[in-house]
């Protein structure tokens, strides 16, 4: 069934969703977030190691799909979760990451029980 013209949006911000948990230095970001009220963004960079115009453009695609906040405060800019579901999609994806480890482990434990192939 295709998408009507009324759900194609709503796909789009979906999907967008998915974009800004798609790079492994944004899922730290988000982690890191989602273990505080808030967190400056030199804290950001202290605990990422990123240089700040890369943290920079990290927050940015972050923020355009709605995922973090920022807030000013003089000099100091401080960002936070824009939801709190977002630590919980987090805390099932790492659920979620560790079945697919653990089974993959297994699976390799069985892959050495495969009978050794003849040599050439």
């Amino acid at each position: 069934m295709p998408l009507t013209r009324e759900q194609q949006p709503l796909y789009e911000v979906k999907a967008g969703l998915f974009k800004g948990l798609s790079h492994p230095f944004r899922i730290r970001i988000l982690e890191l977030l989602s273990a505080a009220d808030e967190v400056s963004v030199a804290a950001l960079q202290t605990e990422t190691g990123l240089e700040a115009s890369h943290l920079s453009q990290h927050l940015a695609v972050l923020r355009r799909h709605r995922l973090v906040e920022s807030e000013r405060r003089a000099s100091h800019v401080y960002y936070r979760l824009a939801d709190d579901k977002v630590a919980e999609l987090l805390a099932v994806a790492r659920a979620l990451l560790l079945d697919v480890l653990t089974s993959d482990r297994d699976l390799l434990a069985d892959a050495r029980t495969l009978p050794a192939l003849p040599e050439r």
